[in-house]
């Protein structure tokens, strides 16, 4: 009975300890340009906004469209700027993309449901916003 519940209370704790690992997954992802790995982290239909574009799309939809924004801007460089504590199994992660067209924000809330972390909301907006 007692391992039952040490493993009971170990398991949130190790799903806690992935979080980051996932976050540096998402911003090495951007880094790199490659909308094939950012995508990999969406939930099925995501809340994405590119610019002016904003809708709930399918997982493949959305890759498209960050493969369209990745092609019209470069990435030079991507560092993430401020993350939220982890609360109820949410986090949101602001960063700033730097980009040879200019610089962007970027944000993201990812979501753990069991023993995954999915991003729900995905928003790149132009510093003006």
């Amino acid at each position: 009975m007692k391992n039952k519940f040490l493993l009971l209370l170990l398991i949130p704790i190790s799903m806690l300890a992935f979080t980051p690992d996932i976050i540096d997954g998402i911003s090495a992802a951007i880094r790199s340009g490659n909308p094939k790995n950012i995508s990999k982290y969406f939930i099925e239909n995501i809340d994405l906004k590119v610019i002016n574009q904003e809708d709930v799309y399918s997982k493949q939809q959305a890759e498209m469209i960050l493969k369209d924004f990745f092609i019209k801007h470069p990435v030079k460089s991507y560092t993430v700027s401020h993350k939220s504590e982890l609360k109820a199994g949410s986090q949101y992660i602001l960063g700033v993309l730097e980009t040879t067209n200019g610089k962007f924000r970027i944000y993201f809330l990812t979501k753990i449901n069991g023993a995954e972390t999915h991003i729900h909301q995905f928003r790149i907006e132009t510093g003006n916003e």
